[in-house]
């Protein structure tokens, strides 16, 4: 993956995380939490994996992926984020497919966990926004 397509990756996941967290059912401090569990659980395998590479990658991503959560406006519309659904779940696909690739079988179960995570905020989200635009 070009570190174009992995910029493009990390903030497709954080446009989505962040809606979730913003727009979840559940209270959005417990949401964040579980949202910053999975990542720091990611990270923690990372640091664990044998190549010093994939850490490095997976670190950036992750903190690119938190601080696009801290920047979000919450007055993002409908079809934007119907369209960045779309691309978190392609991207969090392709995390899970490089994690594969490159680590481990932990390392690949902890990025589909965020990738799982990141497809039922956006689910959440997008239920919310056409609740609230009807």
């Amino acid at each position: 993956m070009s570190k174009k397509g992995k910029g493009k990756l990390l903030a497709g996941l954080a446009i989505g995380a962040s809606l979730g967290v913003l727009f979840a059912p559940k209270a959005g401090k417990e949401t964040r939490k579980e949202l910053k569990e999975k990542m720091d659980d990611l990270i923690d395998k990372a640091k664990n994996a044998d190549k010093k590479e994939i850490k490095e990658n997976i670190e950036k991503k992750i903190e690119e992926i938190k601080k696009e959560i801290k920047e979000l406006d919450k007055e993002k519309v409908l079809k934007i984020a119907k369209d960045k659904a779309k691309d978190i779940k392609e991207k969090a696909e392709d995390l899970v497919a490089y994690a594969k690739e490159k680590g481990t079988p932990v390392l690949e179960n902890a990025a589909e966990s965020v990738r799982e995570k990141a497809v039922e905020v956006t689910k959440q989200v997008l239920a919310k926004l056409e609740k609230e635009d009807k």
